[in-house]
């Protein structure tokens, strides 16, 4: 298989993860910071590492305020729904995963908010300016994808960063496709709360993923349990980690991810993305040069990262979606990929979305070479 679908996960991993994780939870697959034995003393260690290993890459300060979640959409729920309060004004943008939509959704149909979707330009960036005028006096947050998962545009969020300090308006990026692929600095970049999820570029497993929170974000508690800590206490703990974990943690998981981060800050960051972005220029070349094949925003390699939307005129997306992988084995996403408004504005929506191909660090020049041929072959199809 040729697998182009690492926007949705990135497969396969690097063989550390396989092997940490397997090694990890054969010896040390027990609940931490609940007991004393060495066991468990261990594996808090390997918690704590992880949490520290993350800090560093986000350029945070405490490790503590590094908490673990199931994933990007878990934490956005905790996040917008512990900041949100009846009357607030937040401001988004059309690039948005359902991630982020829907919760704002439910907080607006709820009338606890109001929400404002910025759109992006022709070329698929969202302009700090069009940021700034759409704050109001009643702006509680500015909520922003540091890189689409449809067309793959990294925003400028150290600009939009800057416009929300000048405002006092808290900053807060879903960093689900960018995190562990471009180099994230939370203070340079003004950023109040990140949002990451493990099992895309960090290289982790599913169903781990987490926030950082800088001080003075007053999220409130949403979640209440279990902590291991003051257990006599009637109330949820209130300082980090736990203000926003309770119960047993995804502890393999978080075991895989920690070896994945070890694994991009070997081969580091800089590295990973010029070498992915070297594939996907081949990619959209290849593609442009194709009759009848249509491409999204793909026009500079600068400030993006290795994902492409296309379609062929004539043919459905999940119809091509269909070819590439039976008859090409060619793994890819197709449709609306969770977030309808960018379609919207591509104007993708009235044809079903597109065909969306996302590398990894394991695709090829090859993989590459053939999946441009294939998909000139399905464009030779159309009559």
């Amino acid at each position: 298989m040729i697998y182009l679908d690492n926007s949705a996960t990135t497969f396969p991993k690097p063989e550390i993860v396989y092997h940490f994780m397997e090694s990890f939870y054969r010896k040390y697959g027990v609940n931490p910071g609940r007991s004393g034995f060495d066991a468990a003393i261990h594996t808090e260690e390997i918690i704590h590492g992880t949490r520290k290993l993350l800090t560093e890459l986000f350029n945070g300060d405490d490790p503590n305020r590094l908490t673990f979640s199931y994933n990007a959409s878990d934490s956005l729920n905790m996040i917008l729904q512990g900041l949100a309060e009846k009357g607030d004004h937040v401001v988004t943008t059309m690039l948005e995963h359902n991630s982020v939509l829907r919760p704002l959704y439910h907080l607006m149909s709820d009338g606890i908010i109001d929400v404002t979707h910025v759109p992006f330009d022709s070329h698929g960036y969202v302009d700090p300016d069009d940021i700034r005028k759409a704050v109001r006096k009643n702006t509680k947050m500015v909520v922003v994808n540091h890189s689409s998962n449809v067309i793959g545009t990294v925003q400028p969020v150290a600009e939009i960063g800057k416009v929300c300090r000048e405002l006092g308006v808290y900053f807060i990026v879903d960093a689900s496709q960018s995190a562990g692929i471009n180099p994230i600095d939370m203070k340079s970049m003004g950023i109040d709360v990140l949002v990451f999820t493990g099992h895309k570029c960090l290289m982790g497993p599913t169903g781990i993923g987490g926030s950082y929170v800088m001080e003075n974000v007053p999220v409130r508690l949403t979640r209440f349990g279990g902590t291991g800590v003051r257990s006599a206490q009637k109330t949820h703990p209130e300082e980090f980690p736990y203000r926003l974990e309770c119960g047993t943690l995804n502890i393999v998981g978080v075991a895989g991810l920690n070896a994945g981060v070890r694994w991009i800050n070997e081969l580091g960051i800089v590295n990973l993305h010029a070498r992915e972005i070297h594939l996907w220029d081949k990619l959209r070349k290849g593609l442009q040069q194709i009759n009848h094949v249509k491409t999204y925003c793909a026009e500079d390699p600068e400030n993006q990262n290795s994902v492409l939307s296309f379609n062929i005129e004539g043919i459905n997306s999940s119809d091509v979606g269909t070819m590439l992988d039976v008859d090409y084995n060619i793994a890819c996403r197709t449709g609306l990929q969770c977030a309808p408004l960018v379609h919207q504005i591509l104007g993708t929506d009235k044809i079903q979305g597109t065909v969306r191909l996302s590398i990894g660090p394991f695709n090829t020049d090859e993989h590459i070479e053939k999946t441009i041929q294939a998909v000139a072959e399905i464009a030779s199809l159309r009559g």
